[in-house]
C-alpha cells in the first residue's frame, strides 16, 4: 500500500476496478475455473434468493454496522473468485495490496428439525422446482422461509468467518464484500443456497409431488369402488346401468 502524508494513496474507483481485472488474469493463468463476482445492475442483487440473503445479512445488530463496507469492494469486481460448496464458501478478495486476500466462510447445516417442519409446510404450495427457484411461492412460504431462527436463511452465531488481512475486525470488508457476493451468485443460481445449507432442495418439492400423487391415488380408489358397485348392481338386476 502507498502511503502520502501519512496516510493511504487515494485509489480511485476506475484505478480500483482495472486492478481486480489484472489481479484476475492473473490467477486465470493458474486456475481457468476462477468464477468473478460480477455486479450488473444498479442493484447488488435482482432475485427473491439473492435479496433475501442481503436483507437477512443486513438484520442482524452483529453486521449491521460493518457488512455495507463491503457493498463498494464487490460492485468494483474486487472478489475475484467465489466457490460455493457444501457449508463453505472460499473466496479471494483484492484489496489494496498486490496479493488478493484468502476468505473462508463455513456455515453449519440447516437443523435437521427445522428442515423437516418446512418440507411439510411447503407441501402443496409449490408446484416445480421452477417456481421455486423464480420465487414464485405464497407470500406465507417466503415468510416462513426467512424467519429468524427457524427458516432457511443462517444467523450469525452459525456463520464462521475467517480472512487473512491484518484487519482484526470479526467483520473486515474483504468478508463482507463475499457475503454480498455470495447473494449476487444466488441470483445465477438459487440452488447453490440449499447445497450451502447442506440441504437436498428437491425434498420440497417431492412433498407436494407426494401429497398430489396420493390424493390421485385416492381419487383413483373411489372412481374404482364405485365402478364395481355399478357393476354389481348390472350383475344383480340383468341391466345395462349406463
Amino acid at each position: 500500500m502507498s502511503f502520502y502524508g501519512g496516510f493511504p494513496k487515494y485509489v480511485s474507483v476506475a484505478e480500483r476496478k482495472e486492478q481486480a481485472l489484472e489481479s484476475i488474469e492473473k490467477l486465470r493463468l493458474k486456475n481457468p475455473d476462477i468464477a468473478p463476482v460480477v455486479v450488473t445492475g444498479k442493484s447488488l442483487t435482482r432475485t427473491w434468493w439473492g435479496k433475501s440473503w442481503n436483507v437477512n445479512l443486513e438484520s442482524y445488530a452483529d453486521y449491521t454496522n460493518r457488512i455495507s463496507r463491503g457493498r463498494a469492494y464487490v460492485r468494483n469486481g474486487a472478489v475475484l473468485d467465489l466457490q460455493i460448496k457444501e457449508g463453505t464458501v472460499r473466496a479471494q478478495v483484492q484489496g489494496s495490496g498486490s496479493k488478493p486476500y484468502q476468505i473462508t466462510i463455513a456455515i453449519i447445516p440447516l437443523a435437521q428439525k427445522n428442515w423437516e417442519t418446512l418440507t411439510k409446510e411447503c407441501a402443496g404450495k409449490i408446484d416445480s422446482l421452477q417456481e421455486l427457484i423464480e420465487g414464485k411461492f405464497p407470500k406465507g412460504l417466503s415468510e416462513l422461509f426467512t424467519a429468524k431462527g427457524k427458516g432457511l436463511f443462517p444467523a450469525p452465531r452459525e456463520i464462521s468467518l475467517k480472512c487473512n488481512c491484518p484487519d482484526g475486525a470479526k467483520m473486515c470488508k474483504h468478508l463482507a464484500a463475499v457475503l454480498y457476493g455470495v447473494g449476487v451468485r444466488l441470483d445465477d443460481d438459487p440452488t447453490l443456497f440449499f447445497k450451502l445449507r447442506g440441504v437436498n432442495v428437491e425434498a420440497l418439492i417431492s412433498e407436494t409431488i407426494t401429497k398430489q400423487t396420493n390424493a390421485l391415488l385416492e381419487k383413483s380408489k373411489t372412481k374404482s369402488r364405485r365402478v364395481m358397485e355399478d357393476t354389481d348392481v348390472s350383475d344383480m338386476f340383468g341391466i345395462d346401468l349406463d
